[in-house]
């Protein structure tokens, strides 16, 4: 009966300490709040003030160099559509990405290069923390919440300043400008414009880890993996655009014929 008894404490024993290390490894790897709401904060609020500066002197020079021309060919009631759908289709989701690409990418590049270069890494992986999970995964996901939101946050920053524009430089009143943007855009494009920072956020994280996880040297190392992360994120972005607008927009009939 002794033994039986022993027996059983041991497993109960077992089953505890492996219960304790999988349910500790599943917080520390997976409930990582802290950290991901530290990256949120960094990626959306701390952006916000850039972003929306670009969208609004972006809006007021694209409408500058565009307005006068549908002017000359008398369609100014087009006006509206052509840059809601030039912002919201290429405009808004990889000029936000680009901006991101050297605020965030640089600063994650530089600062898991760092961990690395000072063994801060190595030290995870003997405390049994997994650094894709604790270091990746929550600027990952910051970046998947907080890029689309920028996004749509550029979009009606620049078509605000182009309204502005239009009605203060050429006389376009706001409810001519709105009533083409409103027959223009539909629900499909804002989705589309979503799905593109979607993949760019993956592109911007990915990289930028990856250039910053696997640098060798010393500290010369990082400003290295620093820079070349930034350059391959930005190659990456503008040729994967290129794909995802003709795959997204190829079969996408003329919206002057609408209007």
């Amino acid at each position: 009966m002794s033994m039986l008894k022993i027996k059983r404490f041991i497993f109960i024993t077992r089953f505890r300490l492996i219960f304790n290390y999988l349910f500790f490894s599943y917080r520390i790897n997976f409930l990582n709040r802290k950290n991901l709401i530290r990256y949120i904060f960094i990626i959306g609020p701390e952006s916000l003030g850039i972003v929306l500066l670009t969208a609004c002197f972006i809006g007021i020079v694209f409408t500058l160099q565009i307005v006068k021309e549908f002017l000359y060919l008398n369609v100014s009631s087009s006006i509206g559509a052509i840059l809601s759908l030039a912002f919201i289709r290429e405009l808004a989701p990889v000029l936000t990405t680009v901006i991101l690409t050297g605020k965030i990418g640089s600063s994650f590049a530089a600062e898991l290069a760092t961990m690395k270069v000072t063994e801060q890494i190595d030290a995870l992986y003997l405390l049994r923390v997994e650094p894709i999970f604790y270091l990746v995964f929550p600027r990952l996901i910051a970046c998947l919440l907080m890029l689309p939101c920028l996004n749509v946050i550029f979009l009606f920053t620049s078509l605000s300043s182009s309204i502005f524009t239009c009605s203060i430089f050429y006389n376009i009143h706001p409810s001519i400008f709105l009533y083409s943007v409103f027959i223009a855009l539909s629900i499909k494009d804002f989705i589309k414009s979503i799905t593109k920072t979607i993949v760019f956020s993956f592109i911007i994280i990915i990289v930028s880890c990856l250039f910053g996880l696997t640098v060798e040297g010393g500290s010369k190392s990082v400003g290295q993996a620093t820079t070349s992360s930034v350059v391959f994120i930005l190659l990456l972005v503008f040729i994967l655009d290129c794909i995802l607008t003709y795959v997204l927009f190829n079969q996408v009939g003329s919206i002057i014929k609408s209007i």
